[in-house]
């Protein structure tokens, strides 16, 4: 009797330290490289939440894994796998890059562990290849850029000509914003994946002699574009509107370059809501320099992990009461309204975000009113979850 009596203590302890263990989150993202700022403001954002709670999501302890992907599929691939077996991780999160998105989704969905996004959102995942364990806190790539087309329509130009990027998220932002923009398109490039020199696109542009021009050139890219843009003398010539080219990434490295820049964009500094002033107030308090996007996208996955932890007690493994508390959607979003499309990803605004001097001279990001009220991507009716 006294044997079995410790055994049951001693299986009941164990049980209880099982319950006390903390949740391992994986954060894969880009922190080499070009994209290395995109990937620094996503953890950045990310990490604010947890360090508010003093290592806890929802009041649960948690443990971050952070790897770098390099912005390499096949490096996000092996550490994906790295974190379902030998860390054993229910939850992955983070991912800056499509074509990483794109090889890592499946692996990580298909082995029943929930995939929170805060930045990139290729199609081919939104519709038909969506998984009931990705969740996204950002938004569709082709959603994005539907967007910036009605803001150019809006700002009356006829004749656009459009560079990107030659990977999915390039090619989802062509044909996003060839959805909503109703005007003639002179041309479209698609450059080399962090390439440095430009001279080549900006000569075909403008040759071709657009009322402006629409750019996606993410991270270092859209430094080295938007610097040798203004050195050939075209911006005050050819408008440049653009989205992830000019943002609170690559802002500290523009500088007073980019004022006057246009941007179409879910997230500003300055959005005026409860949740978003407490962030940017903390933020800069802790890292001393303004969010990005990145940051903030992040930091709502940080509050959506929270919240639905809060509401399970901790408890991951019952997959099915788990993503119900993610669907809930139940934390106040710093973009504004916030809940989640049949498909899983954000219905939310969008802005236009001028590139202004603010109140200490420097350039700083303003969000200038909305374009889109409560935006829901065009491929949520393709997607029949299980």
């Amino acid at each position: 009797m006294h044997v079995s009596r410790s055994l049951v203590l001693a299986a009941l302890f164990a049980c209880g330290a099982a319950a006390a263990a903390p949740v391992k989150i994986g954060f894969l993202s880009t922190f080499s490289g070009p994209g290395a700022a995109l990937g620094a403001d996503q953890y950045d954002g990310f990490m604010l939440a947890v360090d508010r709670e003093n290592g806890r999501l929802g009041g649960v302890e948690v443990k971050i894994l952070r790897e770098d992907d390099e912005m390499k599929p096949e490096k996000g691939v092996q550490i994906a796998r790295q974190l379902l077996v030998r860390d054993q991780v229910p939850i992955v999160t983070g991912i800056v890059f499509s074509n990483v998105m794109m090889a890592v989704h499946r692996p990580i969905t298909s082995g029943k562990v929930f995939l929170i996004g805060s930045n990139a959102g290729p199609t081919p995942i939104t519709g038909k290849g969506c998984s009931p364990f990705f969740f996204s806190t950002s938004w569709n790539n082709d959603q994005l850029h539907e967007a910036a087309g009605e803001l150019v329509n809006r700002m009356g130009f006829k004749r656009v000509y459009l560079l990107a990027p030659n990977y999915q998220a390039g090619k989802d932002a062509m044909e996003g914003f060839k959805r909503t923009y109703k005007g003639e398109i002179l041309g479209e490039a698609f450059s080399r994946v962090n390439q440095p020199d430009y001279s080549v696109e900006i000569s075909n542009l403008a040759a071709a002699r657009p009322d402006a021009i629409y750019t996606f050139y993410p991270g270092g890219m859209g430094v080295n574009f938007t610097k040798q843009y203004q050195q050939a003398g075209l911006m005050t010539k050819i408008p440049m509107i653009s989205v992830s080219t000019i943002d609170g990434s690559t802002l500290p490295a523009l500088g007073e370059l980019a004022l006057g820049a246009v941007t179409s964009s879910p997230y500003a500094p300055d959005l005026d809501n409860a949740a978003n002033r407490e962030f940017v107030d903390a933020f800069r308090k802790k890292y001393r320099r303004e969010p990005s996007l990145y940051a903030a996208q992040s930091y709502d996955a940080a509050r959506l992990i929270a919240s639905a932890l809060r509401r399970t007690g901790g408890n991951v493994d019952d997959k099915a009461a788990f993503r119900a508390a993610l669907k809930a959607a139940d934390f106040q979003s710093v973009r504004g309204y916030f809940a989640f499309n049949t498909n899983q990803f954000p219905i939310s605004p969008f802005y236009r975000v001028d590139v202004v001097k603010g109140a200490d001279g420097k350039a700083a990001l303003s969000g200038k009113g909305v374009i889109f009220e409560r935006s829901r991507d065009s491929f949520a009716q393709e997607c029949r979850m299980d």
